[in-house]
């Protein structure tokens, strides 16, 4: 199976800015990887995802000029770079992982990491 570990989460002031870290173990060759969020009391919402090659990038509409998700295959790692970060940001970020295209449907979603919490104060 594929591991997937989060760190970078933490407390940031309302227009700063955090870059999140998805390290992966296991088989991983040709996976495609990225990012939900989930904020209290609200649904599970699609964040950014990146397929194997890097070649293809897919962004929630409302999030497309802030976020940019990354990989690097080498360290079997990806990225989220998140700026200008507001309030209605704050929510913990799961990594998550498939070995087929992610979309927007995190029921695709075959593996997951365990969160990290990012909090951004007004």
């Amino acid at each position: 199976q594929v591991q997937l570990v989060e760190s970078g989460g933490g407390l940031v002031q309302a227009g700063g800015s955090l870059k999140l870290s998805c390290a992966a173990s296991g088989r991983t060759f040709g996976i495609s990887m990225g990012w939900f969020r989930q904020a209290p009391g609200k649904e599970r919402e699609f964040v950014a995802a990146i397929t194997w090659s890097g070649s293809s990038t897919r962004y929630a509409d409302s999030l497309k000029g802030r976020f940019t998700i990354s990989r690097d295959n080498a360290k079997n790692t990806v990225y989220l770079q998140m700026n200008s970060l507001n309030p209605e940001d704050t929510a913990v970020y799961y990594c998550a992982a498939a070995f087929s295209a992610l979309d927007s449907n995190w029921k695709f979603v075959q593996f997951w990491g365990q969160g990290t919490q990012v909090t951004v104060s007004s």
